[in-house]
């Protein structure tokens, strides 16, 4: 504002340059009309007869430009002092805006610090927040995996060769999978009843009992061997002339995480079970390593 007020207070003082120029140029364009004009005595031959003209008074108008001159003078410094008045008005309620203005830009700055404070604490609460959730998710997955060793470490099993009935196998040519159809026990569904296959479900010390039972035969034994991944490790066997015979083995054994063990019936053997169930395998798991 204050910048407005400069050229309004030039615009004026040029208008009253102008203006008191003009006041002069008239005061003296009356004036030289005045020394222009014929004197009485010429104009008394130039006058009609009973024509009567009065001469004016130079003195007189330069007075009159004088005045008039003095009143514009007079009234354009009462203007020019209430303009400047009024531009001081300006220039002090300028001020006051722009103190006012500086100060709503410090609080705007402050906010924005403010906002900013909050929005960096915000985001620190969230990576808090994102940390916590991962530990406790890390914590859930730790409970979970130990929930589960300690279902793993919970392995044990026992089942007989036929779920009903009186049957005798053999003898074959060559070795036979024994599948040990009724399971009585099975925890931790580690031995498969459909292969006969029990595969280690955790790194550990097991220990494994198989009975076989068969008829007593001159030419064939009652024998059955236990493997594991293939290779044979235990065997059990019998033979008699007559009557049922038994035999049995026991074994325990590290495995690793996915080995199988299994039974296989001997080549040239007799194996024999009925609803007594006298042919088993068993095994449990000791301890973990």
């Amino acid at each position: 504002m204050e910048r407005l007020a400069t050229p309004i207070v030039t615009t004026l003082k040029t208008k009253m340059h102008i203006l008191f120029t003009l006041l002069l140029l008239i005061c003296s364009l009356n004036e030289a009309q005045l020394h222009l004009q014929p004197d009485n005595e010429t104009n008394s031959y130039l006058k009609p007869a009973g024509s009567h003209v009065e001469a004016g008074n130079p003195s007189e108008h330069q007075q009159t430009c004088t005045q008039d001159i003095s009143a514009v003078l007079r009234e354009m410094s009462a203007s020019l002092a209430g303009l400047k008045v009024e531009v001081k008005y300006l220039q002090k309620e300028n001020e006051a805006k722009t103190r006012e203005l500086e100060l709503l830009k410090q609080q705007d700055q402050e906010k924005t610090k403010e906002l900013e404070l909050q929005k960096s604490v915000l985001d620190n609460l969230k990576q808090q927040d994102q940390a916590k959730t991962k530990e406790l998710e890390l914590q859930r997955r730790e409970l979970d995996k130990l929930k589960q060793q300690d279902q793993v470490k919970q392995v044990a099993f026992s089942a007989s060769l036929l779920e009903s009935g009186v049957e005798e196998l053999g003898p074959f040519n060559a070795q036979t999978p024994l599948v040990f159809k009724r399971v009585v026990t099975n925890i931790g569904n580690a031995y498969n009843p459909n292969t006969g296959f029990f595969i280690a479900p955790v790194r550990g010390v097991y220990h494994f009992v198989f009975h076989i039972k068969g008829h007593g035969h001159a030419s064939h034994y009652t024998a059955a061997a236990l493997f594991k991944n293939g290779e044979k490790t235990f065997i059990a066997s019998e033979q008699q002339p007559s009557h049922l015979a038994g035999t049995a083995n026991s074994i325990t054994l590290l495995l690793e995480v996915g080995d199988v063990v299994f039974l296989h019936q001997w080549e040239n053997t007799r194996v024999f079970d009925n609803e007594n169930h006298h042919t088993t395998f068993s095994g449990h798991l000791i301890f973990t390593m």
